[in-house]
């Protein structure tokens, strides 16, 4: 075995014991393919009010320029599917990865400990570790990294645990042996495209960000715009759905992440608690979540917006 197979094989184990659900590794580089789609992407204006999509335009397409002299990607998945999910079918629904902690934290640790682990064993290595936080277009590093491909809801998906994980990446100036992409199982299915309220599936594997649920409810700092009244299905942070109806998903297994764990109230939470929800409630359950990006006032819009609904 050479040194790029023994330290290909040394990082996947340690990610694996680290808790991640899979690794995989791609040549660092330009995304040719994905430079028209995110140029066609942002003309159409689908990133909304998201204005820092557009920034650092050639970053996003080219980690050599995040990380000098870079040479491998390592995507990592997490799970986070829960075992459990809200007790009330009638209250205010929040996305499943943001029941527990903030995955940036959870994540950032293990890959901090991951680029240490590689910095002990193989040497002097430099890196930077990602997690949804700059520039890097996750999805597409994981699906050509070979773990998975970008579902028709443009979410990465992998045939054996469908799509309840995060994506994170660690890049660096280490070469290794490279992964190859896996091919498209969507075949002829549209579950996730008929299933979206708000139709925010423009086309197969194409997303108008600022058509989707979790733009309105999480990203969007305005009032929600009444046309999109009638169309929330309950949702008051992120959205579900078209990863609840996708059949690959019926492969998902529970998280054995403790930190993923909602706060013990969370799911008991009635909708008449949501619709009189406190800031000092808000302050106490969400005290290290990723709800924290909407803040009270945000969250309390959200609920006040599905009530009128």
């Amino acid at each position: 075995m050479n040194s790029t197979q023994k330290h290909t094989e040394l990082i996947k184990a340690e990610a694996k014991r680290l808790g991640f659900l899979s690794c995989g590794i791609s040549k660092a580089g330009f995304l040719e393919e994905e430079a028209p789609r995110l140029e066609a992407w942002l003309n159409k204006n689908m990133h909304g009010e998201m204005q820092y999509m557009e920034n650092h335009f050639d970053k996003r397409l080219d980690p050599t320029k995040l990380v000098e002299d870079s040479k491998s990607v390592v995507s990592l998945l997490l799970n986070y599917y829960p075992s459990e999910i809200q007790k009330d079918p009638e209250a205010p629904k929040i996305s499943k990865y943001a029941y527990g902690t903030d995955y940036h934290f959870v994540i950032k640790d293990k890959l901090k400990h991951l680029l240490n682990f590689i910095q002990d064993e193989i040497g002097e290595v430099s890196g930077r570790a990602f997690v949804d936080s700059a520039p890097v277009l996750d999805k597409a590093w994981a699906a050509k990294s070979g773990l998975g491909w970008i579902g028709k809801h443009s979410n990465l998906l992998t045939q054996q645990v469908g799509s309840f994980y995060f994506i994170a990446e660690l890049i660096i100036d280490l070469d290794l042996e490279y992964d190859s992409p896996v091919t498209d199982h969507c075949g002829s299915c549209t579950a996730c495209i008929d299933a979206c309220p708000t139709q925010a599936i423009v086309d197969p594997y194409v997303v108008d960000g600022s058509k989707c649920i979790s733009y309105f409810t999480i990203e969007l700092k305005n009032e929600i715009p009444i046309h999109a009244q009638g169309h929330f299905d309950d949702w008051m942070f992120g959205c579900d759905i078209c990863q609840d109806v996708c059949p690959w998903n019926k492969f998902s297994k529970p998280h054995n992440e403790p930190l993923f764990n909602p706060h013990p109230e969370l799911l008991s939470m009635t909708k008449k608690d949501w619709e009189e929800i406190t800031q000092e409630v808000f302050s106490e359950i969400f005290k290290k979540s990723a709800v924290k990006r909407t803040k009270y006032t945000g969250l309390v819009r959200n609920i006040k917006f599905l009530k009128t609904e």
